[in-house]
């Protein structure tokens, strides 16, 4: 006969189990066993005879979300660093990036899903306002910066010359498409999705296209915008737990005075130190003229005055020095930094107030431990916007353009005046030396067989 067999049996019903001397005992009293010190099956044991984890303390919980948010900084650092060093068109694909994430955060914060189910159109027409305001922003910045390239495209030409129609007449479409799909009862979530959207095409989606034109006119335009924000952040951050105390906004708590003003006065003296570094640099200076340009082959161009140092004189009352060389641009960066440190900040505090409405923590949460897209960049958005109007108000210089001219040509000749003009050009540069006689003269046969 077989001996029987030593352990612990289970008995299905009663869910206690028997040892090899017959006695029972009940699960709580394995796991209890379980759980002392030195027990080779400590922690909690399941019904299934598995071990579940131990609950996780707050300490270590706060350790891995730093962990995380750490991690994802840096790879944020190092992918803002490597698409600049790339070349323009990469820092355009991120902006394009970072603001249709961004419209779909602000887009579903005020989505009820129950409701755009039954709505087979609410989401579509949401996207196609985005298609439809990109359109209209990408096109303007194409034209308006790459005119000698669009207009004398074959395929290109009708798009840019009509692209403001065109643009109008998209819009139209979403307009009436909307009022169409109106249905009863169901009015009031429409209409409050038309003004939802409309209004985060504009805080986003307008001001990101400022954004990307900031590019366009150079690199410092929009790294130096971007840089101020961020270690405003960082100083208010770092100022407000070693000395805060007054409470500055009660839309954050957090938010202090003294973390305040020390942010303000450590951004203005980053800023300072990274203008006279970029300001060295051409690939930073030069508005765009070839999108195939990166860190390595550079840009060239005609530097703007802003960047070049001036002779200042002081009062003659003045101690020590009477004069000093120093570039406008020094004293610019100081309006930057101070809208940065004062103004923009309140772009986070319009976001909080937002998130507060709609009891949620964070946009979204595209980026482990930082949140949503919106949650990084709900100060960047208006400081570039600021920087644009900024530099086009009291930087930039405006002065006759190739784009300007084949636009001029383009728009306000017939083709007779168009041809006598090349001929016109074509006399020019051969009495200059710069064409043979040779092209002269077939240029000079065209105009006369038009």
């Amino acid at each position: 006969m077989a001996k029987p067999r030593r352990g612990i049996k289970f008995n299905h019903r009663n869910g206690h189990s028997s040892g090899a001397d017959g006695r029972r005992s009940s699960f709580s009293d394995i796991s209890e066993a379980a759980s002392e010190p030195g027990s080779p099956t400590m922690g909690k044991t399941g019904v299934d005879g598995a071990l579940d984890e131990a609950p996780v303390s707050e300490y270590e919980k706060k350790k891995a979300t730093f962990i995380t948010r750490s991690i994802w900084t840096f790879v944020m650092i190092g992918a803002f660093f490597g698409a600049m060093f790339m070349g323009h068109i990469y820092i355009i694909a991120i902006v394009t990036a970072v603001q249709i994430v961004s419209f779909k955060e602000v887009i579903a914060i005020a989505n009820v899903p129950s409701r755009a189910r039954r709505l087979k159109f609410t989401k579509a027409l949401n996207w196609y306002w985005l298609a439809t305001t990109m359109y209209f922003l990408y096109g303007e910045s194409v034209i308006y910066y790459f005119k000698h390239i669009v207009l004398v495209d074959k395929v290109l030409l009708p798009f840019a010359t009509h692209h403001r129609f065109i643009s109008f007449m998209l819009y139209v479409i979403g307009f009436v498409f909307f009022v169409a799909s109106l249905q009863a009862g169901h009015y009031r979530f429409q209409f409050t999705q038309f003004a939802w959207t409309h209004m985060a095409l504009y805080l986003i989606v307008v001001q990101a296209h400022f954004i990307m034109n900031n590019v366009f006119e150079g690199m410092i335009w929009f790294f130096l915008p971007v840089s101020l924000v961020i270690c405003n952040d960082i100083f208010a951050y770092i100022c407000g737990i070693t000395f805060g105390r007054t409470q500055l906004i009660k839309l954050s708590p957090k938010k202090t005075v003294e973390g305040f003003v020390g942010a303000w006065v450590l951004t203005i003296i980053f800023g300072v130190g990274m203008t006279n570094v970029l300001m060295r640099y051409k690939y930073f200076i030069c508005p765009v003229n070839d999108l195939g340009a990166n860190i390595w082959t550079g840009l060239q161009c005609t530097p703007n005055p802003v960047f070049l140092p001036r002779l200042y004189h002081l009062p003659i009352w003045f101690p020590f020095v009477q004069s000093f060389y120093m570039a406008p641009m020094q004293v610019h960066i100081l309006v930057f930094g101070t809208f940065a440190s004062l103004i923009a900040p309140f772009g986070g505090f319009f976001a909080s107030g937002l998130k507060r409405t709609f009891k949620i923590k964070d946009f979204g949460d595209s980026i482990p431990g930082h949140g949503g897209i919106t949650d990084r960049m709900d100060c960047q958005f208006i400081m570039g916007f600021f920087a644009y109007m900024y530099y086009h108000s009291f930087i930039a210089i405006y002065k006759v353009s190739l784009g300007g001219v084949i636009e001029s040509a383009i728009n306000g000749l017939t083709p007779e005046e168009q041809m006598e003009l090349v001929k016109g050009i074509s006399k020019h540069l051969y009495n200059q030396g710069v064409i043979p006689e040779g092209v002269l003269d077939c240029m000079n046969l065209a105009v006369r067989r038009r």
